[in-house]
């Protein structure tokens, strides 16, 4: 014999289900979504389909750090910033560029989270590309400074893959054209120590577990294969020219 449901069983049962009954002749409603917080910065668009570097990363991957993983960085961005009405004028790279001067109340929340916006504002326009190898001014500057491509492919490399946790590897490029390759940790920037990156891999896990779980190395090595080098050229003269901005 099947037993009336009582009164607290229909309340957990709605609760689970998510949804609030409103009372006689109403209809059940699901909760809406937060809003996410406004203020000055926003998400970019990614400049192609999320199936675009399917050579090296997967589309799955790709909507899920760029649609997700981004614009959490954004929002908690805008959170942060929110009573301090004064900095929403700074573009990202003038706020890194003073993180030492910021109330220490949002310092740690810009750092991650404007760094994290910085970094990948970055990282979505250095790909949709189909690798090969650059040429011109910063080629010329990969033999200079970082010892010829294929010694300049392992140490980079190298340095995505012993970062050790969370973070990533950069090219840093002055404003005479000098290039250097660095690690930073979690979303550390170079802008946040007045410099420029010339282009930087991500090397937190969310960037390539779909597809490589543990296996950074594959990835760090495929990456390669879908690198845009017209668009990092564009940033190499962009950086001489004193206008490179993230």
């Amino acid at each position: 014999m099947t037993r009336p449901l009582d009164r607290r069983s229909m309340l957990w049962g709605a609760a689970g289900l998510g949804i609030a009954f409103a009372g006689p002749h109403r209809v059940f409603a699901q909760a809406p979504a937060p809003t996410p917080p406004t203020g000055p910065f926003t998400l970019p668009p990614l400049p192609y389909a999320a199936e675009a570097n399917e050579a090296a990363i997967d589309a799955r991957t790709m909507q899920i750090h760029h649609d997700l993983h981004h614009q959490a960085y954004v929002n908690n961005l805008n959170a942060a910033l929110r009573e301090h009405t004064a900095l929403h004028s700074m573009p990202i790279e003038t706020l890194l560029s003073k993180i030492g001067e910021l109330p220490e109340g949002i310092r740690t929340a810009v750092r991650n989270n404007g760094g994290g916006h910085a970094n990948h504002s970055m990282f979505w326009g250095l790909m949709g590309g189909r690798g090969g190898q650059p040429t011109g001014e910063l080629m010329a500057a990969i033999q200079r400074d970082l010892g010829g491509w294929d010694t300049f492919r392992n140490r980079f490399e190298q340095a995505a893959n012993t970062q050790f946790g969370s973070g990533w590897a950069f090219v840093t490029v002055t404003r005479d054209g000098k290039l250097a390759i660095v690690q930073k940790p979690n979303q550390d920037s170079p802008l946040m120590e007045g410099q420029r990156a010339l282009l930087g891999n991500d090397v937190w896990e969310h960037a390539y577990y779909l597809r490589y779980q543990n296996r950074r190395a594959e990835y760090t090595r495929a990456w390669w294969n879908v690198l845009n080098w017209d668009a990092i050229g564009q940033r190499y003269a962009a950086a001489k020219a004193g206008t490179l901005k993230v």
